[in-house]
């Protein structure tokens, strides 16, 4: 019996480390062909380690501009989605009625609609409302792909902030709104920065909408821009393609990193409903 679980647990430990090294290699890959000149689609050291694959990359028309645009187009989308996910959360989570449960599954289906089913009208409406090519337009619309799973996420970490603090807040004249801004969105920031890194990494990966919706090279986000490293017959310039992924999660790991500090101890509020 004794080796039976031994043996169980060493199976379970090799398809553990399995799956780990098929995660792994890929940023292997990425992290060593970023400095090999001649890469290729094989893992290997660099025998010339070399940073030309990042000088090539690093100018205005392939890395800067288009950053700079997705940094743009996402961050004011992520916080557009914010705004109105925490709006609409509030009453969902705060007011019972009889239109909460239906208003919640319609949003729950939202969620799972694929982006290509709802791209065609979109597009027809885009081109009579003259949004096409505009920054302005496709912020709205990456704002509303997004929000069904923002207000869904949000009212879950709302609903963790006793109400009974707001109930001492409107006892001392505060109005609702007042209530959300000084006790519920201080009590669930950390949740509040899980949802806006959830946002904004779901956008800043998103090629479909921009590559739809923006005409213009020196409109196009950083994750359109990817194509410029593939040739006429499909073939990329693997070192360039891979020094360009390094730099592209770039933003990502700096948001993660300037929130990652809210996020620990997020809902210790025993201790705030007492006396």
């Amino acid at each position: 019996m004794i080796a039976r679980d031994r043996m169980s647990k060493l199976a379970s430990n090799l398809v553990l480390l399995a799956i780990g090294i098929l995660f792994v290699l890929p940023l292997l890959w990425v992290l060593f062909a970023s400095i090999n000149r001649t890469a290729g689609l094989r893992v290997e050291l660099p025998t010339h380690p070399t940073l030309q694959n990042f000088k090539a990359v690093l100018n205005t028309d392939t890395t800067y501009r288009p950053v700079f645009n997705g940094i743009v187009l996402c961050g004011g989308a992520a916080l557009l989605t914010m705004v109105c996910a925490v709006l609409a959360a509030y009453p969902l989570s705060r007011f019972r009625t009889r239109f909460n449960r239906p208003f919640l599954l319609t949003v729950l289906f939202c969620t799972g609609l694929p982006i290509t089913a709802v791209m065609v009208p979109v597009y027809g409406l885009f081109v009579q409302l003259n949004l096409v090519d505009t920054l302005g337009g496709t912020i709205m619309f990456m704002a509303t792909a997004a929000l069904p799973f923002a207000i869904w996420l949000t009212k879950t970490f709302m609903d963790g902030v006793p109400i009974s603090l707001e109930e001492a807040a409107w006892v001392d004249g505060a109005g609702n709104m007042r209530a959300l801004w000084a006790i519920v969105l201080p009590l669930m920031w950390p949740g509040i920065a899980v949802v806006l890194i959830f946002t904004f990494i779901g956008m800043w990966g998103n090629f479909f909408v921009p590559f739809m919706l923006l005409l213009s090279p020196e409109r196009l986000p950083a994750s359109v821009s990817i194509f410029t490293f593939f040739g006429q017959y499909g073939e990329p310039n693997y070192g360039q393609l891979a020094a360009y992924s390094l730099i592209y999660t770039t933003p990502v790991l700096l948001l993660y990193l300037l929130l990652s500090r809210k996020l620990g101890g997020a809902f210790a509020l025993g201790g705030a409903i007492k006396g």
